[in-house]
């Protein structure tokens, strides 16, 4: 499948449909204890989240408009956070970079997003590996792979169960687990809307790490996303990182590298 502009549009839907759906479900909790909240800027959506400091959850994706600029760096500021502006290279006018710049924005990194076509890819899981859902009553399991796999401290492990917890009885969801001999050794994650399946999250413990875990979850993403109707599979990754190298193992290939501008002084 050759990268168009039409697909191009589907991936970067894609990671803005699942944002969107995971901020909905923090926001309908009982009096929105996380603090979430979304904003459109016309054809921008800016999200953030009062108690998750994190880029994931604080950023803008989307067209910029230079007069939209100061409104949503304004948004931010009320709530004293540090954000970043998700710039795709669809939408990298040089009229906003330049206003970007003029505000005290700088070009921070780069993102990757791959892509390829959902099929029901068959493929041996590695000698000892079994692959499936995650159940309702295993999310505290989920949660302890995520904060060891992540760096995260164990003390935030029952936040993070209900936060997924409360994602993963919505529509479009599919949490895995995965196990070597039995053992819980990885987990990913799946959204499925439309036309388009995101491989959202995906983590895996040291001590089991090369043993071909996270690329027999995108293979078995892939293959879910084709039985649900998906005509392309979406994720992403830092460039050059090992989790770029699994994804173009199972097939998948470069669809555009978005630019990261964080303000320079915080």
């Amino acid at each position: 499948m050759l990268l168009t502009r039409d697909i191009a549009v589907l991936l970067e839907q894609s990671e803005m449909d699942y944002m969107r759906d995971r901020m909905k479900a923090m926001m309908e909790m009982p009096g929105n204890p996380n603090g979430a909240e979304m904003r459109a800027f016309n054809s921008a959506l800016a999200v953030y989240c009062r108690s998750m400091p994190w880029p994931m959850f604080n950023n803008v994706k989307g067209k910029l408009e230079p007069e939209q600029l100061e409104p949503i760096i304004a948004f931010y500021r009320e709530r004293e956070r540090v954000f970043e502006f998700q710039v795709m290279p669809k939408h990298a006018d040089p009229e906003v970079l330049i206003e970007l710049a003029r505000k005290g924005f700088y070009q921070s990194g780069f993102h990757s997003t791959l892509f390829t076509e959902a099929q029901p890819i068959e493929a041996a899981l590695p000698e000892g590996i079994t692959i499936r859902a995650l159940q309702d009553h295993e999310f505290m399991q989920y949660a302890a792979i995520h904060c060891e796999a992540t760096g995260l401290p164990l003390e935030g492990q029952h936040y993070v169960a209900e936060n997924n917890r409360i994602v993963g009885c919505r529509p479009g969801w599919r949490y895995y687990i995965a196990l070597c001999d039995d053992e819980p050794a990885a987990v990913a994650v799946m959204y499925a809307e439309g036309k388009a399946a995101s491989c959202t999250f995906a983590a895996t413990l040291p001590k089991f790490r090369g043993r071909g875990l996270q690329l027999a979850l995108l293979r078995r993403r892939i293959r879910d996303a084709y039985a649900a109707g998906c005509e392309l599979v979406v994720a992403q990754c830092a460039y050059g990182s090992s989790s770029h190298a699994n994804m173009e193992r199972a097939g998948m290939r470069l669809g555009y590298t978005r630019a990261t501008w964080k303000p320079l002084v915080t």
